[in-house]
């Protein structure tokens, strides 16, 4: 019988036989921590409907990863340097999105927003009791044809983004890692997989987008200009009019960058009462 998967003879019984037939749930699995992952893999490689489709370590591996994948469910890490949990989702351009179990280590306010818009978490450590819930609570929405997933996530999308913007940034460079407040960023730039975070002394690197980090940015300070620069308003020396309603900017340190009209027409209300 070559046609079915060697796993059922490592099933017995009816029991595991009617396991094998269940429909396979696709899983990635999105942990900035590699024990993490490995943890997560070991249990769900004992559940005979779960296949693991891959691992990623970084929100822009996970962005890539799911888009490319597609999977039923993501296990995903809160709290990850450069563009965390939350900014993968915001990054994520796919319909419908999988159904999410967030991976954290604190934040009793999380734990409480993914509570009311039911979706599941697991807090670290867990352990396999725990985890064998989470999977069984999953499956039970995956079940359910009416369940929209991504209209939960986008409420809680907007619920965190009422919380509070990022102040500060996990920096590794180097020998040396530290902790960069936002409003000292003078512009960010994307580099195909990673941002550039231009600031008067230095230039740091970040994996991620520039979609997903200006999603997580305050907008009273920092504005996209065009597709691969944003810019923080308070770095801003002058604006000078171009062709087609766009505008030449002028930094203070005398970088130049266009203000494309798509996003200009974005902030307009930037421009109330001034132009």
């Amino acid at each position: 019988m070559p046609f079915l998967d060697s796993r059922l003879f490592r099933l017995s019984g009816l029991d595991g036989l009617s396991r094998l037939w269940r429909t396979m749930i696709r899983v990635l699995i999105v942990d900035d921590e590699r024990p993490a992952r490995r943890k997560i893999r070991r249990y769900l490689e004992t559940e005979a409907d779960m296949e693991i489709v891959g691992e990623a370590g970084s929100g822009a591996e996970a962005v890539a990863a799911i888009e490319k994948e597609k999977p039923d469910l993501v296990f995903l890490d809160v709290q990850m340097p450069g563009l965390d949990g939350f900014g993968v989702l915001d990054a994520l351009s796919i319909h419908p999105l999988p159904q999410i179990v967030f991976v954290t280590a604190h934040d009793e306010f999380a734990l409480r927003a993914f509570e009311v818009h039911a979706l599941d978490y697991l807090l670290k450590p867990f352990e396999p009791a725990r985890f064998k819930k989470v999977l069984e609570r999953a499956r039970a929405i995956m079940q359910r044809a009416s369940d929209d997933a991504s209209e939960r996530v986008s409420r809680l999308l907007e619920e965190m983004r009422g919380r509070s913007y990022l102040e500060r940034l996990f920096i590794n460079s180097g020998e040396r890692a530290f902790f960069l407040q936002v409003n000292q960023i003078d512009w960010i730039e994307a580099a195909k997989n990673y941002v550039r975070l231009h600031t008067a002394q230095d230039v740091y690197t970040l994996r991620g987008t520039i979609e997903g980090i200006c999603r997580r940015l305050d907008p009273e300070l920092f504005i996209r200009v065009n597709r691969s620069q944003a810019v923080n308003l308070d770095s801003i020396k002058e604006l000078q009019p171009w062709f087609h309603g766009e505008y030449r900017i002028i930094l203070k340190d005398g970088t130049e960058m266009m203000w494309s009209r798509r996003y200009l027409d974005r902030s307009s209300s930037l421009f109330a009462n001034q132009f």
